[in-house]
């Protein structure tokens, strides 16, 4: 223990606590009837299977081209100009992922309250095929990032899957293996960064930024139990769209909008109100029979979510 830093056995203890802590409090919650979901006891956690990342206090110095750390000294980082040089550090993360090290700050510092934007109302949906259809007529491409690279990572994990446990060889499999998970994470987190920030506008205009976005509330781990259309949804990540969405509105003065998941809006014809109650999953173009209007199922969708909002 004298080797590391004290913060690294501090925090984990800590983190200890509050696992044990909301643990007990989610028990009289069950007992009373108002949590409904799993109850998780903490299990010890071994260091081979660790989650790979330590939290450290105490003085934490900032520069330009590195940062200090206790016990470890002055480290170079990659990113230059990146880290708040001025804000006062409150905490480290340090982890690793695929062979590459990370540190993330918290820091304060004083934020402006970010003007209200005053744009026409955005909405949104997303989609397999298609990351996500806007209101507006644009779309955002799926990259897939998984379906790419499937064929890869099923020869990597028959590597790795047939080398011998304990052998080095088996170390190079996992770390093969890890670097191309790490890989496929990249792909997905960069096409939802790009596109949420391009759906905020954060630099335009307050006129120019929508002034409300408008999304579905959809029930995703239901969703993930049909064995045909699983993996092609989880690899979309639509969890962390709605997530890098939410937070990104709030810092640009945008109202978010959530609709129920119960709401038709793919069956809705966005001219006249029409319900098309017998419209399947397989069936890509809506076709109203009342005023004749036809358009693509998800654009379509994407007007009705944007008229929700007005009503």
């Amino acid at each position: 223990m004298y080797d590391v830093s004290k913060c690294a056995p501090q925090e984990a203890l800590r983190h200890l606590e509050t696992a044990f802590k909301r643990f007990f409090t989610n028990v009289k919650r069950k007992a009373q009837g108002v949590y409904r979901g799993k109850l998780g006891y903490p299990r010890y956690k071994a260091k081979s299977k660790g989650i790979g990342s330590f939290h450290v206090t105490g003085a934490i110095h900032v520069f330009d081209e590195s940062i200090q750390i206790p016990r470890l000294g002055r480290i170079r980082v990659y990113e230059r100009g990146y880290l708040p040089t001025m804000a006062k550090v409150l905490s480290a993360t340090i982890s690793e992922q695929a062979g590459h090290w990370f540190i993330s700050l918290q820091v304060e510092e004083s934020i402006a309250e970010p003007c209200k934007a005053t744009g026409p109302v955005l909405g949104i949906d997303v989609g397999v095929k298609t990351l996500a259809t806007l209101s507006n007529g644009t779309t955002v491409a799926n990259p897939k990032a998984l379906r790419s690279n499937l064929k890869k990572l099923r020869r990597a994990s028959r590597e790795h899957s047939r080398k011998h446990k304990g052998s080095k060889n088996r170390v190079k499999a996992t770390r093969k293996l890890a670097r191309l998970h790490a890989h496929i994470a990249n792909i997905r987190m960069d096409a939802l960064h790009k596109a949420t920030s391009q759906m905020v506008m954060k630099t335009k205009s307050s006129d120019e930024r929508p002034a409300v976005i408008v999304i579905e509330d959809l029930h995703v781990s239901g969703m993930l139990k049909n064995r045909k259309l699983s993996r092609a949804i989880a690899d979309v990540g639509w969890a962390e769209f709605r997530r890098q969405i939410t937070y990104k509105a709030e810092r640009a003065g945008i109202d978010v909008m959530v609709v129920s998941r119960w709401e038709p809006s793919s069956k809705t014809c966005s001219w006249c109100g029409w319900i098309d109650a017998d419209l399947t999953l397989a069936d890509r173009i809506f076709q109203c029979e009342a005023c004749g209007y036809v358009a693509d199922r998800d654009a379509n969708a994407a007007v009705n979510l944007a008229l929700m909002a007005a009503r």
